[in-house]
């Protein structure tokens, strides 16, 4: 996209907001549409499902209540609930935000003793202003929810005579009483700042490590836009060394422990036309998704009570540019009845990374992008129900095709991203094997026409499909697709009342396996909310 447009300034993922209706029918709050945008528009939402809640008792704690007007971060306190014991069914984070006038979108985290629970992004707000709604499961960090901790929570914001949008938010967390469906980490750690770098000392009986990092490459600079970046001699205005391919690993004392593709996130001034996301933000945008790095095979190794040195890195990032963000938790499962559990790491293979990313100059500028990686590592534990071993393979691939015209005034591109993870986990029983196929896609442009005109059209598109093994017998399978598409079109360079905007987009989001069926559907033209159909 052209520079000298105004693109989006930070971040992220998925707007959870309770379903009003019963399958099959469709929303009442669906309208007739206007002939373009106005001063105000419907309420961001999303197709994706809300929580799924359990029948039970439940505490709230309020978390934050906080105007965000600058970068300086609310910091407060936390309280564990007082009625509903210390073990819960389900711990749900609730986010309710306003804004109203003038702003970017804006990034933002959210810290409990140190532990990164939600990161996200702020939608951007009409002149009469907006409301929307964040809900995420946290019972993951059930552990930390369990002592008195310092809560921190920052929103980045800049508050002016041109940009009026002050941000306003209020967390809190609902606490559901009784026993969760399946075992939460034992211990949920974050990393020390040493001299030698970060560091992290497990417990000595640890038999399960799971590493998750909400990477996000954001800023308003090139690496907000990595999916676009070319290297030399191709002239476009955002370069890297090596061309758009990005990969987020994790090594553990200098090895290569994990491998993942990074999502492409949009955040909701993307691709230089809000026009696209003020109701329907690209999925992510809101909450957005960690990634989940298996370092089982690890546990051998970092079970010796010494602290070990952990590192995340972004691959394909040139050096010395700043725009990512990468912060790590570490969920521990341990063995409850053995004090140490011992083991070895017996396998860390990986290929080289394949990338390769040609130029081809022309009255329409081409760079194709074939880009990929693959890693095995296997360790043993002997813990107190024998002895275990964990095998993960994990491969990503990367192929992109950038087009753009001298000076930008078409900018577009075609990428697929895949990140496929298989886990073994072999003893105690018929050994469990768990497939994941991750795929992103994003297929679009942005046109400028010589009457100033900027059009958008893009779909993206998040799927995934899962399915689980014992003794080489399925017992769970699940599949995702989650798709936006959008068309949006304004006048550029002229006061908001002669813009002349209008825009239509959509969102299918569907989710079906072992456990049943979800499908819903929106649709928006000009704000207006005109589709809002369930299909289960």
């Amino acid at each position: 996209m052209r520079r000298r447009i105004v693109m989006s300034m930070l971040a992220g993922a998925t707007l959870l907001v309770s379903a009003l209706f019963g399958p099959g029918a469709a929303a009442a709050q669906a309208a007739d549409a206007p002939a373009e945008f106005g001063t105000d528009w419907h309420d961001p939402v999303t197709a994706a499902p809300p929580v799924d809640l359990p029948h039970t008792p439940s505490c709230q704690v309020t978390l934050a209540d906080a105007q965000f007007r600058d970068f300086t971060p609310y910091r407060g306190a936390y309280t564990p609930p007082q009625d509903c014991g210390d073990r819960w069914s389900k711990v749900v984070l609730r986010l309710d935000g306003k804004v109203k006038g003038r702003q970017y979108d804006r990034l933002g985290y959210l810290h409990v003793g140190g532990v990164e629970i939600l990161r996200t992004s702020t939608p951007e707000p009409s002149p009469d202003g907006i409301e929307w709604h964040v809900e995420k499961d946290v019972t993951r960090y059930s552990d930390t929810f369990r002592r008195a901790q310092d809560v921190e929570m920052l929103i980045g914001n800049v508050v002016d005579g041109t940009y009026t949008g002050v941000i306003d938010v209020h967390v809190t967390l609902t606490f559901y009483a009784g026993r969760p469906a399946e075992r939460t980490p034992d211990r949920v750690l974050t990393l020390a700042d040493t001299p030698d770098g970060t560091t992290l000392t497990t417990p000595r009986n640890s038999e399960r490590i799971v590493a998750e990092v909400y990477a996000t490459g954001s800023g308003g600079g090139c690496e907000e836009f990595w999916y676009l970046t070319v290297a030399d001699p191709a002239s476009y205005s955002c370069k890297a060394d090596h061309g758009p391919y990005r990969e987020v690993q994790i090594k553990v004392d200098g090895r290569l422990a994990g491998i993942a593709a990074p999502f492409p996130n949009v955040w909701t001034g993307g691709w230089s036309n809000p026009f696209l996301w003020y109701v329907l933000p690209a999925p992510g945008a809101f909450d957005v998704r960690p990634i989940a790095y298996d370092l089982t095979p690890f546990a051998g190794l970092l079970n010796d009570g010494r602290p070990h040195r952990f590192e995340v890195s972004v691959a394909g990032l040139p050096a010395g540019r700043p725009g990512w963000s990468a912060p790590v938790n570490v969920l521990v499962w341990q063995d409850a009845h053995r004090d140490r559990v011992t083991g070895a790491l017996t396998a860390d293979r990986a290929t080289d990374i394949a990338n390769s990313s040609v130029y081809t100059p022309g009255s329409e500028n081409r760079v194709a992008t074939d880009a990929g990686h693959r890693l095995t590592v296997s360790g043993y534990l002997d813990t107190s129900h024998g002895r275990v071993t964990t095998t993960v393979t994990r491969a990503l691939a990367n192929t992109s095709v950038h087009r753009w015209t001298d000076g930008e005034n078409m900018d577009g591109l075609d990428a697929t991203w895949s990140d496929d993870q298989t886990v073994t986990v072999d003893g105690h029983g018929p050994a469990r094997t768990t497939h994941t196929h991750r795929t992103y896609t994003m297929n679009g442009a942005t046109t400028i026409g010589t009457d100033d005109r900027l059009r958008t059209v893009l779909t993206l598109g998040d799927r995934a499909s899962v399915v689980e093994l014992q003794g080489g017998r399925r017992t769970a399978w699940s599949r995702l697709d989650d798709t936006y598409n959008g068309d949006a079109a304004y006048t550029m360079n002229v006061p908001r009342d002669q813009r002349h905007a209008v825009g239509t987009s959509s969102e299918r989001y569907r989710l079906y396996g072992s456990d049943g069926c979800y499908d819903r559907s929106l649709a928006t033209a000009q704000g207006a909310l005109t589709e809002d159909r369930y299909r289960c």
